[in-house]
């Protein structure tokens, strides 16, 4: 079954950086476009960063544009989210997905940035 499996939040100050990892598991990884989405407390679910299966053109939310860098490992079955210049306002549940016949997401890993 499709396993998507997400490390590498934690607590940063502002300005700071962090790198998001999503290992997958469960289907053929080089095959799907790969995404990140984040939830901050209170609002809904949004789409921050896509990678389609070659790793070529992504896409980001335009608020996290030239901060956030999506790339993936199709060796590894994993993809990263490079995330610097981290504002409060990224504070939120950062989430991986994959549209599969219906779409999948691991369990999210908490960033919050406060100092």
């Amino acid at each position: 079954q499709v396993q998507l499996v997400e490390s590498g939040g934690g607590l940063v100050e502002p300005g700071g950086s962090l790198r998001l990892s999503c290992a997958a598991s469960g289907f053929t990884f080089s095959r799907y476009a790969m995404s990140w989405y984040r939830q901050a407390p209170g609002k809904e679910r949004e789409l921050v960063a896509a990678i389609p299966n070659t790793g070529g053109t992504t896409n980001y939310l335009d608020s996290v544009k030239g901060r956030f860098t999506i790339s993936r490992d199709n060796a590894k079955n994993t993809v990263y989210l490079q995330i610097d210049s981290l504002k409060p306002e990224d504070t939120a549940v950062y989430y991986c997905s994959v549209l599969r016949v219906r779409r999948y997401w691991g369990q999210g890993t908490q960033v919050t940035v406060s100092s």
